[in-house]
């Protein structure tokens, strides 16, 4: 793997963390950033060791949403440069939502603006109670554009209307009740939680797990209910005479545990 400028990307046994790496400015994201999460996750869905990812911020807080130096070069472009700019950063959620592994972001202190797009396109997001968040872009007169597919999926379209057109502040327990997380913790909770989940990913066939994620995008985003008659057939029919889907198999008729999972779980 390559070194990166704002992010670290770290690797324990099977387990991949990205880390937003600015903390002295609470992690927020400039085009740097945007474009290295875009690449560190394309390098991480190419390798075969990598359970699951874990991202998170350095730091006081998880991140802060837009660098605001950038975001005053950001002001002068022209309708082109923004749309570029725009896109690259819609690409960056984009690869985050469609990592072939799973995806699970830890979340305190602060997330801001296009922080929740992060953590909105993950499969998993926890965070500290004490967390506060808040989709803020109405307050600078622009709107939470790039993120909205992953926050509205989260939360609905009406809890998105709450959240996004005040802008106001939350914190973790009723970011869990909006839906935007999935959890919030008090103390250690969340790393004792996400150990726990890690646990039971490591039990689930790592092929699986990706043709899970794409069967669910394909049925979120893709299919009518007559496509899906026919694709979710074929999926089925094609995992089950794969490699790993024989040996699934064959570990539940045999009563014992398919190869992918150690001995110690």
């Amino acid at each position: 793997m390559k070194d990166y400028t704002t992010i670290e990307f770290e690797k324990t046994g099977d387990i991949g963390t990205v880390w937003l790496n600015r903390p002295r400015i609470h992690n927020a994201f400039n085009e740097t950033m945007i474009s290295e999460l875009i690449d560190v996750f394309t390098e991480i869905d190419k390798m075969d060791d990598i359970r699951a990812v874990i991202l998170r911020g350095r730091g006081k807080s998880f991140c802060a949403g837009a660098d605001l130096n950038w975001m005053s070069g950001v002001k002068d472009y022209s309708y082109e440069q923004n749309y570029a700019e725009s896109y690259n950063l819609s690409k960056c959620f984009y690869a985050i939502y469609t990592s072939a592994k799973p995806t699970i972001a830890m979340v305190h202190g602060a997330a801001i603006g296009g922080a929740n797009g992060l953590l909105a396109a993950c499969d998993f997001a926890f965070a500290d109670e004490d967390t506060t968040f808040s989709l803020s872009e109405v307050k600078i007169g622009i709107v939470p554009a790039c993120i909205s597919p992953y926050v509205v999926k989260r939360t609905g379209e009406f809890g998105s209307r709450d959240l996004m057109l005040t802008g106001r502040r939350i914190k973790g327990p009723e970011a869990e009740e909006y839906k935007l997380i999935n959890k919030s913790f008090a103390g250690q909770g969340m790393e004792k939680h996400v150990e726990e989940m890690i646990g039971l990913l490591r039990t689930s066939g790592p092929k699986a797990m990706s043709h899970c994620k794409n069967l669910l995008n394909d049925v979120s985003n893709k299919w009518d209910m007559k496509t899906a008659l026919s694709e979710t057939a074929r999926m089925i029919a094609e995992i089950r005479a794969s490699e790993e889907g024989q040996e699934g198999m064959a570990a539940f008729l045999e009563k014992r545990k398919p190869n992918w999972v150690s001995k110690s779980d």
